[in-house]
């Protein structure tokens, strides 16, 4: 759902894709969804034969509850350390942001 929520419209294949799944299992997956009524299915707008996929209203209500959940469980778990560990966090989550911004292959010789 985070896929399609980001890229509105994205079709079967580019979500398989996305996700690192074979075709068949994406549509498996895809038609889960919509009976769940989280996406919807329409033809593309370029190739009618192509499914462009979305989110219905239900599936992004959905996103954003989890992703409220998440801020509030966090708010917690970031209230109960002491501030010396907040900031440790902050200089390990920076330095690891840091590493990530590298090419793969100047990590390696760090």
């Amino acid at each position: 759902m985070l896929v399609v929520e980001e890229l509105d419209g994205i079709n079967l294949r580019g979500l398989a894709g996305s996700l690192g799944m074979i075709l068949s299992s994406a549509s498996r997956l895809c038609d889960r969804l919509v009976a769940a009524g989280m996406i919807e299915r329409f033809p593309g707008r370029t190739d009618r034969r192509e499914i462009a996929l979305h989110l219905t209203k239900v599936g992004h209500r959905l996103l954003e509850e989890l992703r409220a959940e998440r801020r509030r469980r966090l708010s917690e778990a970031l209230a109960q350390m002491s501030p010396a560990a907040r900031q440790a966090l902050l200089r390990g989550l920076s330095e690891f942001s840091d590493a990530m911004a590298k090419p793969a292959s100047e990590s390696l010789t760090a």
